[in-house]
Order: structure tokens, then C-alpha cells, then sequence
């Protein structure tokens, strides 16, 4: 009753440990978490297309993901694309034939797009295009021998050439010819350009050919196609036609050549794995789409996911505990956490009594942070009593039906079935305890996981665990990859070294159980081991090996503190420490955040559904960003 009243603190207490509350992304991959939301946009600000989403929820709260994309000639840069519109058009103001896609609208937000061209003679450039009749005479004042092309009629609509040069010109050679697709048209030659682009324009799809350069210096051929859906569905001479055209139609398109020049396509798709499911022009359409399907990301144009739910690593941290101000000070620290395993029942007696920790307030609290729960369920390791109980139908079923009853009134998603040193003589019993409680728990909508020892498949029928048996009954069976080197062992070494682990998990894959089921237990502690002057294990007065467990937060302390020196062992894949103190030594292999994330890295490499830390409050705080972005 004392843990239920203190709890009422809860939310409160939270809050003065600065929980993390906002979680920052660059494209679809996570960052950093925090408390602040101030501070999760200040530290966004630095990435591009980085969004902050409140991590209860998902909500999507702020992104600098650019909107407005400036172009010239069909073609855009990232140092052209803007979340502000003023940005956007500020740029495009210094700019000639260019516009402005507002990329969560169709169309263009803003043009300025060349209506005439101006030529000397023959040639031309790239800036000679401009939006008025007026604007190309006053840049041509400045050159001889110019003309002025309307680009929506492909006609020559004005020059400066005085009458006595327009003869001149008729009396020269005749370098000018009218050809379409079927050749040149009637043999016909022609001394004045005009002369040729006027024959021309009497003739669908034509070019002038300067036969005396072996160049196309004009052109009836349509420059713009639109598409609908792909599919071609008009040609036109003059882009402002085409986009006049492409409107009234919906997912349309206006090329020129391979260059996308307008469009009402939606900037954003939403895709399960290849397929595309949807199209959106806002970023909170396609998010909220995206979001009622699994699996499913938000894709732009461009080639950026945006957004995923397509699963990455499950991370489960066990509280090892049932007190709430522990709980709080624990989750304060973490990053991408997803499900948290309080330590909140336990089997009281061989009669089946449950004993309940557990905590409505906090239940309600872990959800609003966006956590799913798994309350951790153990029998204090006592195999007397655990034989009892399993030897009871009826103390069996009064156990389930409670604890399952409970799990449903805090709303907790599943449950972690922590059932150590079984006997042998209980394999069969056990087994079938897990699937009476699987069986009443699938019943209310709840996961059942167990914890199961590394072990070796080599003896494993000599246990209470029948892996393959059990692994087809759960949701989720953990590996309890630790303690390779436990307590009792009569030689130092690791934790868990890394080829063992590996090899642990080839095991569990080879009993059958499929990897969606599996995940990888880490640990956040390392063993101290005290030798003598034999390099032997001492014992101590009652005969044990003396060790002890140091957690993970500590070692660096310890290494500073005893002056311990390191040296890579390629046994374990980890450091080996020594120092020596009183005619003693000692030694431990260390774990560092590359260890972790190293057997991080093989949940990867094996698909693993995720990874579950034993436990919370044992690592070092800062490690928790550099497990997010492994996700």
C-alpha cells in the first residue's frame, strides 16, 4: 500500500527529471530524444529534412523538410529548396526563366517563365529569353542583326533590321532550308532567315537548316509533351501551352525531354514495401495514411523517406524493479525505448498466490510516454516452491486467471515470463504452464514473452526448458545471452563474449524458432574476478569462487580508479582489464557502448525481432543515443 500512495507523485516527478517527451529524425531515421521540446527543434535545426515528433502518439511536430524547391530549366539543387516561400522567391527574383513548385500544391507558386526569345542571326543564349515583348527589344537595342521569336507561335515577331537590310540579306546565299520528317521540302533555298521560318510555320514538325554550319537554327518541332499518368496526351510548341493544357487533367506531367517541368503529381507517396498505397501533397496527409497500415513509409519525389513504421529493433529494458521513483529515474535516461518490463509479480507460494506490485498511476504513465508494457512475472529462482506450484492444476489456474485479470486493468500489452532455476523434473509441467498461460493471455489481447537462458542445444533436453516446444507457443522468446562466465564458474572470463553469443543465437534459430519471435538479451554489467597468485579463482571461507558483478555505468570509474590496464582479447571481442591490489589480481573483461552496440549489430545481422538490456540504470546515460540511431 506504501508503493501504491507514493506513486500518486508520479507525473510531477516525471516532469522534474525531464523525461524524454520529443524524439528528432533526419529523413526516417532517429537521432535523439528529449525532454524540451525547444530543445529537440534547436538540435533538428542542424540536420537536413529532420522532422520532431512528440514520441507518445507519433505526432508530427515540427520539420524543416523544404516546401518550396526553386527551378530553372527543370532543374532544382538543394541549395535552391526552401521551408519558407520568401526564402524560395527572394532566390528566384535574381533568377530568368525560372519558377517555384510549392511542393505541397500542384503547379508552380510562382513563374517567370521567357515568352520571347532574342537572336543575332542565327544564335542565341541561354539568358536571352525574357518575359515581354518589350524587355527582348531592350536588350536587343544593344546588338545588329536581331530578331525577336514569340515562343507560344514559334513566329518571328519582330527584328531591327532596316529595309536595305532585309534586301541585302534576300540577295545573299541561299543557306537557309525548310525540312520535316520526310525530307526537304520542294528543293526550296532561302538567303533570309525570316523568309525560311515563315515557309516553316506552314509545315507541321519543321526545322531551318543553315546548310552552310550543317545546324538547326529554328525549330516547329514541339518541344513539350504532356503526360497523364505517363502516357503521352498532347505535343505543344511553347511551355506555357503545355502547362495551360496538363491543368485540367489529374496526375499530369510537362516534359521536355527527360526533364519534368510541371507536374500536380503529388510530391509525397505512401508505399508498402514497393507498392505504392497512396499520394498526398501534404506531409500530415501522407503521415496520417501512412500511419493506419504496417510497414508503410512516406516517400517524396525525390527519392526521401520521410517516415517509416516499418519495424526496426524492439528495445526492452527490465526495470529489475517495482519502485516507481527507481522506474522514473530509469526511463529518464533512455532513447528509443519501446517496451519496459517493471518487476511487478511474482508466485508467492506452491498454492498459487500472486503476488502484485503493480501500479495503476504509473501503468497510465509509461503509456502516455508512448511505452508498451510487459510487466515482468518470476519465481525468486526457488525450484521447491515453482514444483509445487506446477504439480497444482488448480493453483495453476487460480495464478493465470489473476495475473492475466490484472495485466488487462493496468492495460499492459503482454507479459514477461521470468521463471528461473526449474527443475528438470518440472520440464513437462512447465511447458505446459507457459501455453495455459499463452492460451488465457491471447485470449485478452496480450503477448506473452519468456526469458530463457543461452545454454547449448548440446544438453538443453537434460533441462526444464524445452526450447522448440515452448518457442511455438510464445509471441516472443528472449535470449538470455549472459553469464557465459556466471558467479559459480571456476575460470574467469566475459559476461558474454561475442562469438558465444552468436553462436547462442544460431542455436535458438536452429531449434526452429523463427527470428521474428527472438530477441537478443544484452547485458549492462561485467564480472570481477579475484586471483591469486596462481592466476586461480580465490575462494572464499564457504568455498565459493569469489567474483563479483560490476555494472556497466561503474567501469570506467574502476579502470580510472585502480589504475587498470586494458589489452584487446580476441577470444571474447572485448578488453581485458588487470589491476592488482593486496597480492591479488584482478581482472575483467569491459563493456563498453561499442560492445553494445556490437551485439546490437548481431541482432541485426540475424533479423532479430529486437533487444532486451538487463537491466535499466546499469549502462552509461549517454549510450542511449548511439543505441537510437542503430534501430
Amino acid at each position: 500500500m506504501a508503493l501504491q500512495a507514493g506513486a500518486t507523485s508520479w507525473a510531477s516527478a516525471a516532469e522534474s527529471t525531464k523525461m524524454t517527451q520529443y524524439r528528432v529524425y533526419q529523413n526516417d531515421s532517429a537521432l535523439k530524444e528529449f525532454a524540451d521540446y525547444n530543445r529537440a527543434v534547436a538540435y533538428a535545426k542542424s540536420f537536413a529534412y529532420s522532422h520532431v515528433e512528440k514520441i507518445s502518439g507519433r505526432y508530427w511536430k515540427w520539420d524543416n523538410i523544404p516546401r518550396y524547391a526553386v527551378y530553372q530549366s527543370g532543374v532544382t539543387k538543394s541549395s535552391w529548396q526552401f521551408k519558407s516561400y520568401n526564402d524560395a522567391l527572394r532566390l528566384a527574383k535574381t533568377m530568368r526563366n525560372v519558377y517555384i513548385r510549392d511542393l505541397q500544391q500542384p503547379g508552380w507558386a510562382y513563374s517567370q517563365i521567357g515568352s520571347f526569345q532574342l537572336y543575332q542571326g542565327d544564335s542565341t543564349k541561354p539568358n536571352w529569353t525574357f518575359p515581354t515583348l518589350a524587355a527582348a527589344k531592350q536588350e536587343a537595342a544593344k546588338w545588329s542583326n536581331a530578331h525577336v521569336i514569340d515562343l507560344a507561335t514559334n513566329l518571328w515577331v519582330w527584328s531591327n533590321l532596316t529595309a536595305a537590310q532585309k534586301q541585302q540579306q534576300q540577295a545573299g546565299p541561299t543557306n537557309y532550308t525548310v525540312t520535316s520528317e520526310v525530307g526537304s521540302e520542294d528543293g526550296a533555298a532561302y538567303a533570309f532567315l525570316y523568309d525560311a521560318i515563315q515557309a516553316a510555320s506552314k509545315i507541321p514538325n519543321s526545322q531551318v537548316i543553315n546548310s552552310a554550319t550543317n545546324t538547326v537554327v529554328h525549330s516547329n518541332i514541339p518541344a513539350f509533351e504532356v503526360r497523364q499518368n505517363g502516357r503521352k496526351i498532347g505535343v505543344y510548341t511553347g511551355l506555357l501551352a503545355a502547362v495551360n493544357a496538363a491543368k485540367p487533367f489529374a496526375n499530369a506531367q510537362v516534359m521536355q525531354g527527360d526533364k519534368e517541368l510541371w507536374t500536380n503529381i503529388p510530391y509525397l507517396g505512401v508505399y508498402q514495401g514497393e507498392t505504392k498505397i497512396g499520394a498526398f501533397h501534404t506531409v500530415s496527409g501522407a503521415v496520417a495514411y501512412a500511419a493506419k497500415f504496417a510497414r508503410s513509409t512516406v516517400t517524396t519525389s525525390d527519392g526521401h523517406s520521410i517516415w517509416s513504421n516499418v519495424q526496426s529493433l524492439a528495445y526492452l529494458g527490465w526495470n529489475g524493479t517495482a519502485a516507481v521513483g527507481t522506474i522514473q529515474s530509469q526511463l529518464a535516461n533512455t532513447q528509443g525505448l519501446d517496451i519496459t518490463s517493471p518487476t511487478w509479480f511474482s508466485l508467492k507460494d506452491g498454492s498459487g498466490t500472486l503476488t502484485d506490485l503493480s501500479n495503476n498511476e504509473l501503468a497510465a504513465s509509461l503509456h502516455a510516454r508512448g511505452l508498451r508494457i510487459w510487466p515482468l512475472v518470476h519465481n525468486d529462482f526457488d525450484a521447491k516452491r515453482t514444483n509445487q506450484f506446477l504439480s497444482n492444476p488448480q493453483a495453476r489456474q487460480q495464478f493465470v486467471q489473476k495475473l492475466v485479470s490484472r495485466l488487462k486493468a493496468l492495460g499492459a500489452e503482454g507479459v514477461n515470463l521470468d521463471f528461473e532455476g526449474v527443475s528438470y523434473a518440472n520440464r513437462a509441467a512447465l511447458t505446459s504452464f507457459v501455453s495455459q498461460l499463452t492460451s488465457a493471455a491471447h485470449a485478452q489481447g496480450l503477448k506473452v514473452s519468456i526469458d530463457l537462458l543461452r545454454g547449448d542445444i548440446a544438453w538443453n533436453n537434460r533441462t526444464a526448458y524445452d526450447i522448440e516446444a515452448i518457442g511455438k507457443i510464445v509471441d516472443t522468446v528472449i535470449i538470455m545471452a549472459y553469464d557465459q562466465y556466471w558467479q559459480g564458474s571456476d575460470t574467469p572470463g566475459s559476461v558474454a563474449g561475442l562469438d558465444w553469443v552468436k553462436e547462442g543465437v544460431q542455436q535458438y534459430l536452429d531449434y526452429g524458432i523463427p527470428r521474428s519471435k527472438l530477441m537478443l538479451g544484452v547485458p549492462f554489467y561485467v564480472r570481477e574476478w579475484k586471483l591469486d597468485a596462481n592466476g586461480q579463482i580465490v575462494k572464499d571461507s564457504n568455498g565459493e569462487y569469489v567474483s563479483r558483478a560490476v555494472i556497466m555505468s561503474q567501469v570506467p570509474k574502476l579502470i580510472a580508479d585502480k589504475g587498470a590496464v586494458g589489452t584487446y582479447d580476441p577470444e571474447f571481442g572485448q578488453t581485458k582489464y588487470k589491476y592488482y591490489e593486496n597480492g591479488y589480481t584482478y581482472v575483467f573483461w569491459s563493456e563498453t557502448a561499442n560492445t553494445i552496440l556490437e551485439r546490437i549489430s548481431i541482432a541485426q545481422q540475424y533479423d532479430l525481432a529486437g533487444v532486451a538490456f538487463w537491466r535499466l540504470g546499469y549502462e552509461s546515460t549517454d549510450l542511449w543515443t548511439s543505441m537510437l540511431r542503430e534501430k
